[in-house]
């Protein structure tokens, strides 16, 4: 079966689309459906061989769409890198159309017990890195050409205990997001963010077995009482670069099923409405919520 995209069919048809972290998890959802919509989808990251696994399914899944894909393994820290492989990538295919800062990653930890080496690793992963790519993209394609970008940030708006090094990194996104729709706009450069809520992800999977009970209770604290799917935050995503969104810039799309908005004065009840949308063919559930009984419903019933 093909992605089940709610887009027509060669949306992005004889673009090249750059999507950092599209080796796994959310990114790789949102590679396969650009490329399922006709884009020539670049993945980079820094495992090779989950880069080369994501490649051969795009390949195999997209043809007949005209889509495709290769890949650039790399640093999203490393300055000299960044720029490397834009310079590579504008070389090879042309000018850059989209790029989607989807690249993160963290860890649960108390503030008190956060060193200065793990919370700036953190920034520099969530906001450093995609500031590089964002500036590199500009100035050897976009500046040019034009073009959009999409910047993967969360759901901070009640703060991240346990998380506060990716709440002031994603904070920082949205500000750069905000910024740099202002001063590329001359260039006709659209720059926004998707800040995903609880998504059923492979990113799940690296947690330890500490987060496991809060993965039951999790999706009972917000209005739509399940998980969301990595389709519905691509879906956001593909909207965005997408000459639909051509009068959209500066904001930041939530895609967390009105969890900032849950409230103790007036709570939602339990419910089991708001079916899921899984459009992703190749989606399949993180182990750890397999484990405890959880897909995309908070009940256990539905998900990826």
């Amino acid at each position: 079966m093909p992605y089940n995209s709610i887009f027509r069919t060669g949306l992005f048809e004889g673009e090249t689309h750059i999507v950092t972290g599209g080796g796994s998890g959310i990114g790789r959802c949102i590679a396969h459906e650009l490329a399922a919509l006709g884009a020539h989808v670049v993945l980079v990251g820094r495992k090779v061989e989950k880069l080369e696994t994501v490649a051969a399914e795009i390949v195999e899944d997209a043809a007949g769409a005209g889509g495709s894909a290769d890949f650039w393994d790399g640093d999203i820290r490393d300055e000299d890198r960044v720029t490397g492989i834009v310079r590579e990538v504008v070389e090879k295919h042309g000018p850059i159309h989209g790029l989607v800062n989807n690249a993160g990653g963290q860890f649960p930890a108390p503030i008190a017990w956060t060193s200065k080496k793990g919370f700036e690793a953190v920034v520099k992963t969530n906001l450093v890195g995609g500031f590089l790519f964002a500036r590199e993209v500009y100035k050897q394609s976009m500046e040019a050409h034009g073009g959009a970008v999409v910047n993967i940030v969360a759901d901070f708006w009640r703060g991240m205990p346990m998380m506060a090094h990716t709440g002031a990194a994603r904070a920082g996104m949205v500000n750069f997001t905000q910024s740099a729709s202002v001063e590329w706009a001359p260039a006709g450069v659209r720059v926004n963010a998707v800040a995903p809520g609880y998504i059923a992800s492979s990113g799940m999977d690296t947690y330890g077995d500490e987060v496991k009970p809060f993965l039951l209770t999790m999706p009972k604290t917000i209005p739509a009482k399940r998980y969301g799917t990595e389709a519905e935050v691509s879906a956001a995503v593909c909207f965005l670069l997408s000459e639909g969104a051509a009068f959209i810039t500066g904001t930041t799309l939530r895609v967390d099923g009105g969890g900032p908005l849950n409230s103790a004065v007036w709570p939602t009840p339990d419910h089991d409405k708001g079916e899921p949308f899984e459009g992703f063919h190749r989606g399949r559930l993180p182990k750890v919520l397999a484990e405890v009984g959880l897909g995309g419903q908070g009940d256990g019933e539905g998900g990826s």
